[in-house]
């Protein structure tokens, strides 16, 4: 959203706007897990990286890929690229995982 007009920074807060935007990224992989184990094994250990660094992880996905876009647990703060870092680190680690791409920090509630 541009932010073209002088707003009260009331209004920037409700918006999300200017020094109240919330940054996030998203990210996409291809998963290979053989068994429904393995599925809860990895997503708890992607549920304990996210609790670990305050943040949560939107997404879905399939059999064959997940996505997911990641924000901070916490209101008005952003994700950061120390964040961004650990997570394609993390993704890159787990041997049923390829392809991970992790995008750049973008507008959580905007896109831009």
């Amino acid at each position: 959203m541009q932010d073209d007009k002088k707003r009260s920074r009331r209004l920037r807060k409700k918006l999300y706007l200017g020094e109240f935007a919330v940054l996030g990224f998203e990210f996409t992989c291809r998963i290979n897990l053989k068994d429904e184990a393995e599925f809860d094994t990895l997503f708890d250990a992607l549920a304990d990286l996210m609790g670990e660094r305050n943040l949560l992880v939107i997404g879905g996905g399939s059999e064959e890929s997940f996505e997911g876009y990641v924000v901070s647990s916490e209101r008005y703060q952003s994700a950061t690229d120390e964040d961004r870092k650990a997570v394609e680190q993390w993704l890159a680690q787990q041997p049923c995982i390829s392809d991970a791409v992790v995008s750049e920090l973008s507008d959580a509630h905007y896109g831009v």
